[in-house]
């Protein structure tokens, strides 16, 4: 059976979708069509991928204008008609479907690390354990990354760190053993506040990760207290206390 496919080829400088048609089999993913037209037709159409087993998180792209995972994305799980394929919108384009997705790093060295204090007793509850274990299963996809509107949209990326490393400070802020505040990190340089829990990241975190209810909204919770919450302003004016 023959099926069509639109690629999205070319670099910053000069790109457009282009049409293949292919003959597929049963249980083949998207993936696997890309690397067909690879192979068959386009030795130098440019992917990103690794293990083809939705654990790596390299190869994301947008199938039919949804961030996804293509190894994970099965033809048959699509509607009939060409399979439009091309790159996250939210960074940066290299070539074809690879996006320069090096800024999500430099993300990640703002985050103050795991800091336990000197004399830490290194027991854990269970409960804690299960608490921040849902957070470690991002693989860093960035398809969350890619959904939000705050970077996908309004390109806020000098402002805002995104579902992805709420994600990560989430898991160190709920780690019973970390000693770090990072709620003003969170406020100023993370940009929480401009996220408006669309739950559009949850959607579509390969992992299941509830981004938005169980790592977004309480920390957003956690900023407000600290830095909105009415009476300790009024108490701060006060004893004219600088309340942060």
């Amino acid at each position: 059976m023959n099926s069509k496919f639109r690629i999205y080829r070319g670099n910053q400088q000069k790109a457009e979708y282009k049409d293949y048609e292919i003959e597929v089999q049963e249980g083949m993913v998207v993936l696997d069509a890309v690397h067909k037209i690879q192979a068959e037709l386009e030795p130098d159409l440019a992917v990103r991928w690794n293990c083809k087993a939705g654990k790596c998180g390299s190869c994301s792209a947008e199938v039919n204008g949804k961030p996804v995972l293509m190894c994970m994305t099965r033809l048959s799980s699509l509607p009939e008609g060409p399979v439009q394929i091309g790159p996250m919108k939210a960074f940066p384009l290299i070539k074809d479907l690879v996006t320069d997705v090096s800024w999500n790093y430099e993300q990640n060295k703002k985050i103050t690390p795991f800091t336990p204090s000197k004399d830490t007793v290194w027991k854990m509850q269970q409960r804690d354990v299960e608490r921040a274990q849902e957070f470690r299963k991002c693989i860093e996809c960035f398809l969350c990354q890619d959904v939000c509107h705050v970077l996908r949209t309004h390109k806020k990326h000098d402002q805002f760190f995104g579902p992805r490393f709420f994600v990560r400070t989430a898991s160190l802020d709920m780690h019973p053993l970390d000693t770090v505040n990072r709620t003003e990190l969170l406020k100023e340089k993370g940009g929480i506040g401009l996220c408006n829990i669309t739950k559009c990241c949850t959607e579509v975190c390969p992992e299941d990760i509830n981004i938005t209810d169980n790592a977004i909204i309480p920390m957003k919770e956690r900023v407000a207290d600290q830095y909105y919450d009415p009476i300790k302003t009024f108490w701060g004016k006060l004893f004219k206390k600088n309340v942060k």
